[in-house]
């Protein structure tokens, strides 16, 4: 018995020394394997690898967890500026991983099918990085309940097979990511322990199954921005549990479903940007509702009074709607009230006085209604206050003395009103105001000088009201101010001198009033003033000489009482009818003013006769030069341009003639070819070069070659370049630092000359990749990228109408002499049409080899965001120093793919980098190009949008430590 007491004892002490012994190996292969996952992950610009150490206990490394057996159960890396491939080789040799959080990172290349083989995960999180290529099939992980993988640039089939094992999953997160479009998964309806359902922005099309309604455990509902058909179904009723439920953006049609009013626990309903019809009744019984968002929909009739009682709304948005009758008297009195939107619909009756009654409210937009009465007094003291717009409705009286001073207003719009009264003094206290928008009321009163204590004031129009007095002498101070209208009031005194220190100012328009005095010299001192209209005044003595060194596309200063001699740079064409109605004017310039009699007081004879002699021998000079020039000087084409008429249409104030401009239409001065004519470079006698665009017309077979014919001009017009007419119908109207100005088009029957301000250092491609090719430091680099950024961002987002490129390229961004871009080239430029549908686009296949957007593959239809797309790619060029196709990509390759299969590969992230830019700038060079990543994603609803990208870029200037975050968009 004693033997078998100590043979059992050694047995135990054999069977601990080898379990001791295997888990001590255990651990030092789990150890190795984290060492592995930091050297594949060595680029990334974090510290969190900084205590993965041999010498330190694994367990011990940050983001890392181990069980009560020292086994790696959880790997807490995300949000860490991780970058590189994963290697789901070493993961997954953690037998015990349970959790794997990755998310929030710059990871990419392809997310192999090795992640099957982590058969213990629990938590998977791979979310908002950029990977390429389809999620792999995963049918081992039955085990997983949280599986984020949310924009990540995922593409083609999701296996959606794979989640039928998956019985225990209550988080599935994969909205934001261009999967092929497929039917709603039908293995989804299969995962009844859901809770939280993220299909948003993934290609999912057809109708929502009625077979929805079976996930009772869902809380969060969220189908957005997909391509779904037919009614909201019924079933979406049964899901007493939801709090959130996002439709918005598809093709939804039908009425909201009966029943929907059960789901007493719902706090967010989205399902703008839709179709849908009918009235709003079923919302009256969510009575927890926080946001309601139901805009840009056909619903009609009125909103259920009940909402008036809603204690927790905080953001209602119903615009662009049919909506009628009165809003609740009561809403948003409850609760801390945030915005309402019920712009354009059909409402009558009052404000509700109460939505600021807790002071937290921001936006108050009622715009295009038939709202009545008074505004009422109680937003006066609405402090929380940035946007106040109540134009376009039928109120009446004064507005309350407060709301001119609110201090966070940024944009009050009241136009189009019936309003009176005056403006107070409180608006000195509007120190946050950029808009002041008052046309057509019946405003009285003198302007208050306070209004100059408003120093963030970009825009003010009180045209077509009442207001008298004087303008106040203290405007100057207002540094920001870019348009001021102040036409049809009954303003009279002096016009302040100060205003030529409004150094901002591109718009004057104080025409039809009653303005005395003269005409301040200091305007022509204004540097970006492009339209001045004083006409309908009485102003009085000369017109002052600065006036000519201003560029203007409008001067209007007739009916006026000026005297003089018109300055002869303002005696032009384009001009004629700017000083009619003042009969003390002269000018020997222009026939409808009597001629200016001479200082020295010649005689009327005398004059006469050496007028006579000069006409005499200027006749002579022209016969004998027509000869000569005809015989000399021949256009590319062969054919002397001088034979045509020509019409100049001015876009800002001229210093050449027609003739300066025809007469350097030669071979010596081309400094460019394209399709449809050459580029000249002019200079003029003054001094200043001009850029000329000649574009031929072509005939109807397509022939672009001159075209003798009997047709009058404008009967010709029909076959004009249609690149000549995007490219005037584009750039005539804009007005931006960072897009090259336009001066004037001349046009003859059978070619046009587009004549532009020239650009000494030719453009960014000459700059990078030609003979003329001149070293860029980064800095340089990185400015020229944020300049041809913000002249993209005012085409998409500063004009009228969004106004789309079409043809982003290194060598349309030309360069000043500071080397400074302008955006150049709009022949293939499109002005989205008001009336355009939900994705404005057009249909014309157009671009540039290497630039041009993936989407002209499968569809014509194209909008702004093929514009993110070139412009990542001259992003890549940037950072690169490479074409968009070189040798060296392989077949079909373009710079685009370089990229991504350099990051694909594993190689240094850093090797992509221009050799020219210092080791010490490399990372900044970085920064864009993982912009240029977003820029280039395959699907265009994941580029970013314009606007976005200039913030980016700003966030990532030299010496600037900013990360980059990718989340879910749908801020609104």
């Amino acid at each position: 018995m004693l033997v078998a007491t100590i043979f059992r004892r050694n047995l135990q002490f054999l069977c601990l020394l080898f379990f001791l012994s295997s888990a001590g190996a255990a651990a030092a292969n789990e150890l190795q394997t984290l060492l592995s996952i930091k050297s594949a992950l060595h680029e990334s610009n974090t510290k969190v690898f900084d205590s993965w150490e041999s010498t330190n206990p694994m367990c011990n490394f940050s983001g890392i967890t181990c069980d009560s057996n020292n086994a790696v159960i959880e790997i807490e890396l995300s949000r860490q500026n991780l970058t590189g491939s994963i290697p789901l080789d070493s993961i997954c040799r953690l037998k015990s991983l349970e959790t794997l959080s990755l998310g929030f990172n710059f990871l990419f290349g392809p997310v192999t099918d090795e992640l099957n083989m982590c058969v213990s995960l629990r938590y998977l999180d791979l979310g908002n990085n950029f990977f390429s290529g389809s999620f792999p099939a995963i049918p081992l992980l039955s085990g997983l309940i949280y599986l984020h993988a949310n924009r990540s640039g995922f593409s083609g089939t999701f296996p959606w097979d794979s989640l039928e094992n998956m019985t225990n999953l209550i988080v599935l997160s994969l909205g934001d990511n261009p999967f092929d479009r497929t039917p709603f998964p039908s293995a989804i309806l299969k995962l009844t322990k859901l809770k939280w359902l993220y299909l948003s922005n993934c290609s999912i099309e057809g109708k929502i199954p009625d077979g929805i309604g079976n996930l009772v455990e869902l809380m969060n509902l969220e189908l957005a921005q997909n391509y779904i058909t037919g009614e909201i179904p019924v079933g979406i009723s049964r899901l007493r549990n939801l709090w959130q439920l996002e439709l918005y953006q598809n093709e939804l049609i039908g009425k909201l479903p009966t029943g929907l009013g059960s789901l007493s626990s719902l706090e967010y309903f989205d399902a703008s940007n839709n179709h849908l019809t009918g009235n709003l009744s079923e919302v009256r019984s969510l009575r927890q509702l926080v946001s309601l968002q139901v805009f840009k929909n056909e619903f009609y009739g009125e909103i259920p009074p009940e909402l008036g009682e809603f204690e927790k709304l905080v953001n209602f948005s119903i615009y662009k709607n049919r909506l009628s009758g009165e809003l609740p008297e009561k809403l948003g009195s409850w609760s801390a009230f945030h915005f309402i939107d019920a712009s354009e619909n059909y409402f009558t009756g009052r404000i509700p006085p109460d939505m600021c009654k807790k002071g937290t409210m921001k936006k108050l937009l009622i715009l295009q209604n038939n709202f009545t009465g008074q505004i009422p007094a109680t937003y006066a003291n609405c402090k929380s206050l940035t946007r106040f717009r109540v134009s376009k409705n039928l109120l009446s009286g004064e507005v309350p003395g407060g709301i001119w001073g609110l201090p966070n207003a940024e944009l009050i719009d009241i136009a189009e009103n019936n309003l009176e009264g005056p403006i107070t003094s409180d608006i000195g206290n509007a120190k946050s105001l950029s808009s002041l928008l008052l046309a057509k009321n019946r405003f009285t009163g003198e302007l208050p000088s306070d209004i100059s204590k408003a120093s963030a004031l970009v825009s003010i129009d009180l045209s077509y009201n009442q207001f008298t007095g004087n303008i106040p002498t203290t405007i100057g101070e207002l540094k920001q101010l870019n348009s001021l209208q102040l036409q049809a009031n009954k303003l009279s005194g002096l016009i302040p001198d100060s205003l030529g220190s409004c150094d901002s100012i591109t718009d004057i328009n104080m025409a039809h009033n009653f303005l005395t005095g003269q005409i301040p010299a200091s305007l022509g001192s204004l540097p970006t003033l492009n339209y001045l209209n004083l006409s309908w005044n009485e102003l009085s003595g000369s017109i002052p000489g600065s006036l000519s060194s201003l560029s203007l596309s409008l001067l209007d200063l007739s009916s006026n009482q000026l005297i003089g001699r018109i300055p002869e740079s303002l005696s032009i064409e384009a001009y004629n009818d700017s000083f009619a109605g003042n009969n003390g004017l002269c000018s020997d310039k222009i026939r409808k003013f009597h001629p200016c009699l001479s200082e020295a007081g010649t005689s009327r004879h005398l004059r006469t006769v050496l007028f006579c002699f000069m006409v005499g021998f200027i006749v002579i000079l022209l016969i004998a030069g027509f000869f000569c020039i005809k015989k000399m000087r021949k256009t590319e084409h062969g054919v002397s341009l001088k034979e045509d008429s020509w019409n100049v249409k001015p876009y800002h104030v001229l210093s050449f003639t027609e003739d300066e401009i025809l007469d350097s239409i030669k071979q010596e001065n081309i400094i460019g070819k394209g399709g449809s004519g050459h580029v000249y470079r002019v200079a003029l006698e003054n001094g200043i070069e001009l850029a000329v665009k000649h574009i031929w017309h072509s005939n109807n077979t397509g022939n672009w070659k001159k075209i003798r014919s009997t047709t009058p001009m404008l009967a010709n017009c029909g076959i004009r370049s249609r690149e000549f007419e995007a490219e005037i119908q584009t750039l005539s109207s804009i007005r931006h630092i960072n897009v090259v100005k336009l001066y004037c088009s001349i046009t003859s029957e059978d070619s046009s000359l587009l004549v532009y301000e020239y650009m000494p250092n030719g453009s960014l491609w000459d700059r990078l990749h030609t003979c003329r090719k001149l070293a860029l430091d980064w800095d340089t680099r990185y400015e020229i990228a944020v300049g041809a950024a913000k002249g993209l961002e005012y085409l998409h987002h500063g004009c009228d109408r969004p106004v789309i490129h079409r043809d982003v390229k290194s060598s349309n961004i030309l360069l000043d002499e500071d080397l400074k871009p302008r955006i150049a080239d709009f022949g293939l430029a499109k002005i989205v049409q008001e009336n355009s549908k939900k994705e404005s686009s057009t249909q014309i296949i157009a671009g540039t080899h290497g630039y041009i957007a993936p989407e002209y593959g499968y569809t014509n239809k194209v909008n702004e965001k093929s514009d993110l797309y070139s412009f990542g790619v001259v992003l890549m060029e940037l950072v690169t120093g490479k074409r968009p196709v070189e040798s060296e990509f392989g077949e079909n390759k373009d710079i685009v793919d370089w990229v991504y299969g350099k990051l694909k590969s594993k190689g240094s992230v850093l090797s992509i980098v221009d050799s020219s830019i210092p080791q010490v700038q490399k990372e900044d060079a970085i920064k864009v190009l993982k912009i240029a990543i977003l820029c280039t994603a395959r699907v265009p609803a994941l580029r970013p949008s314009m606007r976005t990208v200039v913030q980016m870029l700003e966030e990532a200037g030299p010496c600037q430590l900013v990360g980059i975050i990718v989340g879910k968009d749908g801020q609104k």
